[in-house]
């Protein structure tokens, strides 16, 4: 394939990733301090356990609007972050929301059942019984306790994705409701002109910056390049590339080293999405990906008819050279985790190492294609097999392939138990944090 090559990009002192990350704590803080401003401006109740529990509910549905933002896979963050490390914020934001959610009712019931004779559980219940939007309250606290309780690492472990996935969009109807009960029953809410516009604006950006990147974005981009299979080439028994086409692909903002979520609209599979990385860098004309056989979405690929409509959602992923922060690199690939690699190969300027990690010479799949690109770009490549132990890529051994490998950016792709191995190995040979760049994949269905 022939790539459209860009001019390589000078290392910024301010890397991509501190600029969005700073963006969104400062975000989060400045809209925490409004909603505190406009909670005092609100005034106080005479329980402190009430107030409390207000607080605990305002910096909740601050929180909640908060999640949807990082779920939102808008593309300026998304390139900047990454979708796996953004789920992996939501995931643990969510956690928060739920605590400072338990937070906000134990306060309020409590607070309520000291001026009252009830005990707090019938003082809940007679809350809900009274005043308008708390029965909502009370039913959007119990679909995110269970929401919470199915992302619990034990339980999510023993869920079907397809399970998880559906339980979690109940997490939707859980915003509504609480959003209509801030509207009933917040005084907050209602207290001022000011800050009824707001809260109409935080909730207004969330869902629409949802709405945005979830929905429109995608059935945008899909309907303007009219994807569809142009060929499927086996490269091994158990690995296939497949060639996508396209109207006004040189349009597409896609980089080597990210990925899709592709359907592929067949009777059969057009409900599945399968998260597969770019095997070759862009040309403006067609994309490939290359994938393993590895369940029943990867094996049927090699049975595409050519002229199949794809429907990809992308593309996503910060595992691209618009991280780097050195002039030399090395690219370190394991198994079929070398898709990303080969990409990122064809498109990376300076002196590069390569490293392909493979249980045998036999499962080295596009090495033809890395050993071509290598002598055209004067790169180095180095295909390491053997079985897993001992470690070919310890730290002594990893050193030996790359003396100078603490001035270079490192980018890492292949199966989590050597991909970790490979980041305990960095950290030992004291390569700097900010020069270390991988994505675990797995996260991004």
């Amino acid at each position: 394939m022939t790539t459209v090559q860009s001019p390589p990009a000078p290392p910024t002192a301010i890397r991509p990733k501190v600029v969005a990350r700073t963006g969104l704590y400062a975000v989060l803080a400045a809209n925490a301090a409004v909603v505190t401003w406009f909670a005092v401006q609100a005034g106080f109740a005479s329980n402190a356990l009430v107030v409390t529990g207000r607080f605990a509910g305002l910096y909740a549905a601050l929180l909640m609007a908060f999640q949807l933002l990082l779920v939102a896979r808008l593309p300026w963050l998304d390139r900047r972050i990454g979708m796996d490390r953004l789920t992996n914020w939501h995931r643990w934001t969510g956690f928060g929301l739920l605590w400072t959610l338990v937070g906000h009712v134990v306060f309020i019931a409590f607070g309520y059942s000291q001026s009252s004779s009830m005990n707090p559980v019938s003082q809940v219940v007679d809350l809900a019984e009274t005043v308008e939007g708390v029965f909502r309250a009370v039913v959007a606290m119990g679909l995110i306790l269970v929401i919470g309780g199915a992302s619990a690492r034990w339980a999510r472990r023993r869920l079907a994705y397809e399970t998880w996935h559906f339980i979690h969009l109940y997490a939707y109807v859980a915003v509504v409701l609480a959003f209509t009960h801030q509207i009933a029953a917040g005084t907050t809410f209602t207290a001022s002109s000011a800050a009824t516009a707001y809260w109409y604006a935080v909730w207004g950006v969330a869902l629409g910056s949802v709405l945005l990147g979830r929905l429109v974005l995608p059935l945008w981009r899909n309907w303007r390049h009219q994807l569809r299979v142009e060929a499927v080439v086996p490269e091994a028994d158990n690995v296939v590339s497949v060639y996508i086409t396209g109207r006004d692909l040189d349009r597409m903002p896609a980089r080597a080293g990210q990925f899709f979520l592709w359907r592929f609209l067949t009777k059969d599979r057009w409900w599945q999405a399968n998260p597969f990385s770019l095997s070759a860098a862009p040309d403006g004309t067609r994309l490939r990906l290359t994938a393993k056989a590895a369940g029943d979405g990867s094996a049927s690929l090699r049975h595409l008819a050519p002229g199949t409509r794809v429907f990809a959602e992308g593309p996503y992923g910060a595992f691209t050279a618009m991280h780097r922060t050195r002039p030399e690199a090395v690219l370190i690939a394991g198994g079929v985790g070398v898709t990303p690699i080969r990409a990122l190969l064809e498109e990376i300027h300076g002196h590069t190492v390569v490293i392909y990690r493979v249980a045998g010479e036999r499962d080295a799949v596009l090495y033809d294609e890395l050993r071509e690109l290598a002598i055209a770009k004067g790169a180095e490549l180095h295909l390491v097999t053997g079985p897993s132990a001992p470690d070919r890529l310890a730290p002594r051994e990893l050193a030996a392939l790359v003396p100078d490998i603490a001035q270079r950016d490192v980018f890492l792709c292949g199966p989590p138990p050597m991909m970790n191995a490979v980041l305990g190995t960095l950290r030992e040979l004291d390569v700097p944090k900010p020069q270390i760049h991988f994505e675990r994949f797995s996260l991004a269905g």
